[in-house]
């Protein structure tokens, strides 16, 4: 068993990890505006210099679009680190790694902005720029994977 797979394992077995749910329509929908209104507080959190919570919320519009996927095909999960692992394991080879890729280093990012003092410095173009990118992209790849992939990844997940 590889490495990812044996953490979504001990994901499982945690209190608030991965649990199998009923697929949410408005629950996708929720997150998905969660999201939008991350955008919007990182756009104007970054052209307000507060660059901590613009890298928090950047990081918050992904997690929510990720989040909202999840809720449509019936996956809960409160840490992130594990919402990250599944998106992980049920997305690779679907999508460019480079949006993984950014969804984790944006986690890390958060996660130095919030918990370390000092000054934080973006690039305030940058960040919005690829932030905005790949929220755009996260609906259309939710209504191609659902369409093309639903009972395969419930399976995936189940079998976990």
């Amino acid at each position: 068993m590889d490495t990812n797979r044996k953490y979504l394992k001990w994901c499982t077995k945690q209190k608030n990890g991965i649990k199998i749910i009923t697929g949410s329509i408005t629950l996708q929908k929720a997150y998905l505006q969660k999201s939008e209104n991350a955008i919007k507080s990182m756009e104007v959190n970054a052209k307000a210099g507060i660059n901590d919570w613009a890298v928090a919320a950047s990081y918050y519009a992904r997690y929510d679009a990720v989040y909202a996927l999840h809720s449509r095909i019936g996956i809960k999960c409160e840490i992130h680190d594990c919402t990250i692992a599944l998106f992980k394991h049920l997305f690779s080879g679907k999508i460019a790694p480079k949006f993984i890729q950014d969804l984790e280093q944006s986690k890390d990012d958060r996660i130095d902005a919030q918990y370390y003092t000092g000054t934080t410095t973006i690039n305030q173009n940058k960040v919005i720029t690829d932030t905005n990118g790949d929220f755009v992209l996260m609906p259309f790849l939710m209504e191609r994977f659902i369409c093309d992939n639903l009972p395969a990844a419930c399976a995936m997940a189940v079998s976990l």
